[in-house]
């Protein structure tokens, strides 16, 4: 089967002509009704790569969603958020429209439409951008009416006759939609416990395993990138969820567990402070001895004479 080829929409336009509708109002900015997106595509797969902020809204989309390495399906209403130059693709099926008919928005932002803007250098401070469909923000039915009533201001604003004031008042809302998107992940963090004490489970028996034995020694310590591929997450995802439900984040989990590991072996062995070091996977015992003094504010010597 041959391979779907890649379309590289650069310009908001350029998403209009892909989907089949209209040309944009604002060349930099454009809220597309979903239920008027007309999907085509041989063997029912679209791949893309753009070159702009989409944050999107949809309920009732029938379709298998690829972004990065993760997919979903969209047979629920849920909230995504698409970072530039990330590839996306969409394995299409066919749905009765008349039955369910697919609903909701798709705000696409231009970088360019940040220039000068308190947004600009502020958007990374915003990880769900970074997170993959798969993690997507699922709604309650009064936050989806804050979400409206958002993107509709900011159709509102680039609608009407534009002034020196426009961007600025169309930058406050999309902050404001951020703002409100980060509240509502940190509510769904904590209202899905059950499976997010199961990851919790799942990281300490990886952490476990790395630090067991030689095997920590051979593998090297674990990093933030494969503790959560092993738990098929993406890393900003799992710190973001570990942070809110424990207030630490996936790196001081990590070490948290390295130097618990490191207290059992300096307090019942005689091996040396290097030959631990090695044992949990430093490459350099100065490291081990600086992080252990950080966490504990005694050298390793220092801990293992307090209990002598």
């Amino acid at each position: 089967m041959a391979e779907t080829e890649i379309a590289r929409l650069k310009t908001i336009s350029d998403l209009h002509r892909f989907n089949e509708i209209p040309p944009p109002e604002h060349p930099l900015i454009s809220l597309i009704d979903y239920s008027k997106v007309r999907h085509t595509a041989d063997g029912n797969e679209m791949k893309w790569i753009q070159g702009f902020y989409t944050i999107a809204l949809k309920r009732n989309v029938v379709g298998k969603y690829r972004y990065g390495q993760q997919e979903y399906d969209f047979d629920e209403g849920l909230m995504t958020f698409f970072s530039p130059d990330q590839v996306i693709s969409v394995q299409l099926i066919e749905q009765d429209a008349t039955t369910h008919p697919p609903t909701g928005w798709i705000l696409a932002i231009h970088p360019d439409f940040f220039f000068g803007t308190s947004l600009a250098a502020n958007l990374h401070k915003y990880p769900f951008f970074n997170y993959s469909v798969r993690e997507a923000l699922f709604l309650s039915e009064k936050e989806e009416g804050i979400v409206n009533g958002i993107l509709q201001n900011i159709r509102t604003e680039y609608q009407a006759n534009l002034d020196q004031f426009s961007q600025q008042i169309i930058i406050s809302q999309i902050e404001l939609l951020l703002n409100y998107s980060e509240r509502f992940y940190q509510r769904q963090f904590l209202t899905r416990k059950a499976s997010n004490h199961q990851i919790l489970d799942r990281l300490e028996e990886l952490l476990e395993k790395s630090f067991a034995g030689r095997e920590a020694e051979n593998g090297g310590l674990p990093t933030v990138q494969e503790i959560s591929q092993s738990l098929n997450l993406t890393a900003d995802y799992l710190s973001s969820m570990l942070k809110s439900l424990t207030g630490q984040t996936t790196q001081q989990h990590i070490h948290n567990k390295l130097i618990e590991k490191a207290k059992v072996r300096l307090s019942t062995t005689n091996l040396s402070v290097s030959e631990i070091a090695y044992e949990l996977g430093f490459e350099h015992p100065q490291s081990f001895s600086k992080l252990f003094k950080s966490k504990t504010r005694q050298t390793p010597q220092e801990f293992r004479t307090s209990f002598n």
